[in-house]
């Protein structure tokens, strides 16, 4: 799992800021092939936090994965700051 908290510092509104959610969201979805949501701060105009999924019989391909989508986050977002990240693997 991994949690990752966005400061939108452009946003004006709650609709400016599911704009950047939904937008991201569907990106990493797309080309990580994993699942994504918004978690928390649901009402905060500037601040999103995001729970991104990834299942596999590797803890390895998942760390992979998942520090891949920070460094995509990092890379590709102008209009939002990266300002948390959390990771977690839970072994079944």
């Amino acid at each position: 799992m991994l949690r990752f908290s966005l400061r939108i510092p452009a946003s004006g509104s709650l609709k400016d800021k599911r704009q950047v959610v939904r937008s991201l969201a569907q990106r990493i979805r797309n080309k990580f092939h994993v699942s994504v949501a918004e978690v928390g701060d649901n009402d905060a105009w500037q601040i999103a936090t995001i729970g991104v999924a990834c299942v596999s019989n590797s803890a390895r391909q998942c760390d992979e994965v998942l520090a891949a989508i920070v460094s995509y986050i990092q890379d590709s977002r102008l209009d939002a700051e990266l300002i948390d990240v959390e990771t977690e693997v839970i072994p079944m």
